[in-house]
């Protein structure tokens, strides 16, 4: 039996159509035994994403960028969050859309990204699923300084990391944004071994 058989979907409440969509849902569940359960959701709509870790493997070094993050500072993070760069694809391919956040935020040229997987980052109520890219990079690459883009609140710095610095940064909770911590560790498993 397929999951499209265990759901009736019942009622569908749109509950803020601001910045992206929020929904409530009713619906029955076909449970494993058989019964049906009443549930209620809300999810958070706010489209499919990519993300990406550019790496150099001859100097063993990442590209990571810094920005403000209102969700992480209103749940008591009070500094600028350390991240791979990533977008919403906004009807782009997830290649076309990596390619373009990536010259955007870092300044970096791309050339030949590769997917690695994706992932749903919170599935208990966001319906964002995140595609993952490496490239690889050389500093000449760098083709402009990078930033971001005002008009959309961005003000971002880039920054370069050895791996090791970079995962000594996530034991010690100077990273904390987990499409990043799966991409450096991924690196390290992967990419940049000794």
């Amino acid at each position: 039996m397929s999951i499209a058989e265990r759901v009736r979907v019942e009622t569908v409440t749109v509950l803020s159509d601001d910045w992206y969509t929020l929904k409530k849902t009713v619906l029955s569940y076909r449970r494993g035994d058989g019964s049906w359960q009443r549930q209620s959701r809300e999810t958070y709509d706010r489209g499919n994403g990519a993300t990406i870790l550019l790496y150099d493997p001859e100097r063993r070094t990442v590209i990571l960028t810094r920005q403000f993050r209102y969700p992480a500072f209103v749940n008591g993070y009070d500094d600028l969050l350390i991240e791979a760069p990533a977008g919403l694809l906004d009807d782009a391919t997830p290649e076309e859309r990596i390619r373009a956040e990536t010259a955007e935020e870092t300044g970096f040229a791309v050339g030949e990204v590769r997917p690695i997987f994706d992932a749903f980052m919170s599935p208990g109520s966001v319906t964002e699923r995140l595609h993952f890219f490496v490239a690889e990079y050389r500093p000449g690459d760098r083709a402009s300084a990078g930033g971001g883009v005002e008009a959309e609140g961005e003000d971002i710095d880039v920054l370069e990391f050895g791996i090791e610095e970079a995962l000594g940064m996530i034991a010690s909770g100077a990273i904390r944004d987990a499409k990043t911590i799966m991409l450096l560790q991924y690196a390290a498993l992967n990419l940049l071994r000794d």
